[in-house]
């Protein structure tokens, strides 16, 4: 997918969360000025829209500085807006780098059911295979013998191999057959998909735990990255995932999913805000190659809904 069209894509698949925005200020824009109780509609708006408090206060702050001697004009509101949320993403804008050596690196990652996660699997596969990286998955997932299926069609599909168990098999199992594999056949990339059930937090924690202890006697520094996959039509129940997911599984890093299903994109600002972990890349689509990288200008323009 060419630069262009990503950032065709990107701007089309957070329409919903812009016009949103759109929706929530109403005629609030059209005053002569921004006066405090007009700053104040203009900041709950904000947070409405899933921005969250503190980036909404900090656009309310921007605002009241701004001069608006002629009365309040729109694009110039949304251009502030763009600017203070493309601060919060910049810092966080970090896509997955493939340094580990020894290889391979191993990529965990998790999430809950439903999520997304293990599309975004085989999208990180394909992303990395883009890069000219050797890529092996492993199916860790062994509670649900249809997310080890899907793992294996894409696995099929992208042409990589993959390393499977039973279901209700032992996950710490697979991942060591897995590790082993990939070091023994110089593979760069080892993405593992991991049980996403968070009905009872201490047996995914006890089972995360052995995942781990089995990578620390095989490769000392792995898992390398420890990968959440959050999908956006959730809003803010996604900010609670992460705070659930960094106790049991100490996150590394974000991946947004599904930024195009729901107007709810702004919670990308907010978990950004929130918790500072880096964010990997972003999803709009279903195709396979609709997983990228952002640029935070990019993004932080699309979800304010200014145009060029």
């Amino acid at each position: 997918m060419t630069e262009t069209s990503w950032t065709q894509k990107l701007a089309n698949g957070l329409k919903r969360t812009s016009s949103k925005l759109t929706d929530n200020l109403g005629g609030l824009l059209g005053s002569d000025r921004l006066d405090k109780a007009t700053l104040d509609d203009v900041e709950d708006a904000l947070i409405a829209s899933d921005l969250g408090p503190t980036t909404a206060a900090r656009i309310r702050d921007r605002l009241t500085d701004a001069r608006f001697d002629r009365g309040v004009d729109e694009k110039a509101v949304r251009v502030v807006m763009a600017d203070e949320i493309a601060k919060v993403l910049g810092p966080v804008a970090k896509p997955l780098r493939i340094d580990a050596f020894p290889r391979p690196q191993v990529i965990l990652v998790i999430g809950v059911n439903g999520s997304g996660k293990t599309t975004t699997i085989a999208k990180l596969a394909h992303l990395f295979l883009e890069q000219d990286y050797g890529v092996m998955l492993a199916a860790g997932d062994t509670f649900r013998a249809a997310a080890i299926g899907q793992l294996k069609v894409w696995a099929e599909r992208l042409g990589v191999p993959i390393v499977t168990g039973p279901e209700g098999g032992d996950a710490a199992g697979v991942v060591f057959d897995a590790v082993k594999q990939a070091t023994a056949t110089g593979i760069d990339v080892l993405i593992v998909d991991t049980a996403g059930r968070l009905q009872n937090k201490r047996e995914l924690m006890d089972e995360l735990a052995k995942v781990r202890r089995v990578l620390g006697r095989l490769n000392p520094a792995a898992p390398h990255d420890v990968v959440l996959v959050l999908d956006a039509t959730t809003g803010q129940n996604a900010l609670s995932q992460i705070e659930i997911f960094k106790e049991v599984a100490g996150v590394t890093g974000l991946v947004m999913t599904k930024l195009d299903g729901s107007a709810r994109g702004g919670v990308l600002v907010a978990a950004a805000e929130k918790f500072g972990l880096p964010i990997h890349a972003v999803g709009v689509g279903e195709t396979i190659d609709d997983l990228r990288p952002f640029d935070a200008n990019e993004l932080a323009r699309a979800i304010a809904g200014v145009t060029n």
